[in-house]
C-alpha cells in the first residue's frame, strides 16, 4: 500500500494521525501545512485542532505573500455544498509562513514536539545520524535560540536557520520545523529524526554516546533506494 494520493488535506491528515500514534505530539499540539508546488496558497491546520482528528474543514486556506486568509467559508467541510465557517489559522501561522518565503523550495512544514529530540537539545547533545537513513531524510539538523511560541520571532529565527538548505530544524525547548517537497517525504523526514534522537539518547544512557559511530561520510544516498526530490 502506499502513501496517500489526492488532496493535500487528505494526506496531512495521515501524517497528523501517525504523529499522534508515534508520541511526537500530544493533543492540540504542533501544526501541518502544504501547498501544491510553486503555489502562493498554503493549507494549515486550524487553531486548536488535534492532529490525529483532522479532515478537510480542519484546516485554513492561507496566501503565503502576505499572509492573507482566502477563506472565510468552506463549502466542502460536510460535503453538503452548504457554507460553513472555516477555522482561523494556527498560532504558528508565522512559523509557516517565514520558513516558505526563505524557502521557494518547500512545499510541506511539519512543527511537532518530538521529546527525545527536545530532550537531546536541552542536554545540549547533537541528534548524532547512525543509518543510511538518517543521512539521506534528516541530512543536517540545525537549532535556534528559544523563543517565545506563536510570536514573530520564531518564524524569523527557523526561516535564518533553513535559509541555505537545512531541512530539520530543532526549536530550543519547544519543537521542531521540519521542510519537504512532499508530505510523504516530510513524514520520513520527521520520523527518521526522532528515531535518530532515540539511538543517540540510547547510547548516551548507556554510557557510549562518545564510541556511537555515525554513518560512513562518504555515503552518497542519491546512489540508493532513496526518493529525495526536496
Amino acid at each position: 500500500m502506499g502513501y496517500p494520493v489526492g488532496d493535500l488535506r487528505d494526506r496531512l491528515a495521515f501524517l497528523g494521525r501517525s504523529a499522534v500514534a508515534a508520541g511526537l505530539v500530544v493533543g492540540s499540539g504542533g501544526n501541518l501545512s502544504a501547498r501544491v508546488s510553486g503555489a502562493d496558497e498554503i493549507w494549515i491546520t486550524g487553531a486548536g485542532t488535534w492532529l490525529d482528528r483532522l479532515h478537510p474543514s480542519a484546516f485554513a486556506r492561507v496566501r503565503v505573500s502576505d499572509g492573507a486568509v482566502l477563506d472565510k467559508w468552506d463549502e466542502t467541510a460536510n460535503g453538503d455544498g452548504a457554507a460553513h465557517t472555516a477555522p482561523s489559522p494556527s498560532s504558528e501561522i508565522g512559523l509557516h509562513l517565514a520558513t516558505y518565503r526563505a524557502r521557494p523550495d518547500a512545499n510541506v512544514v511539519v512543527h511537532l514536539h518530538p521529546q527525545t529530540v527536545l530532550l537531546l537539545d536541552a542536554l545540549d547533545e547533537p541528534v548524532r545520524l547512525v543509518t543510511t537513513d538518517h543521512v539521506a531524510y534528516v541530512r543536517q539538523v540545525v537549532r535556534t535560540p528559544f523563543a517565545v511560541p506563536g510570536t514573530e520571532r520564531v518564524g524569523a529565527l527557523a526561516a535564518e536557520a533553513v535559509r541555505d538548505g537545512a531541512n530539520c530544524v530543532v526549536l530550543a525547548n519547544h519543537g521542531i520545523c521540519v521542510l519537504a517537497g512532499s508530505v510523504e517525504l516530510a513524514h520520513k523526514r520527521v520520523f527518521c529524526l526522532e528515531e535518530a534522537a532515540r539511538l543517540t539518547y540510547s547510547a548516551l544512557a548507556l554510557g557510549r554516546g562518545a564510541e556511537l559511530r555515525s554513518c560512513p561520510p562518504d555515503f552518497d544516498p542519491a546512489h540508493g533506494k532513496y526518493s529525495l526530490e526536496a
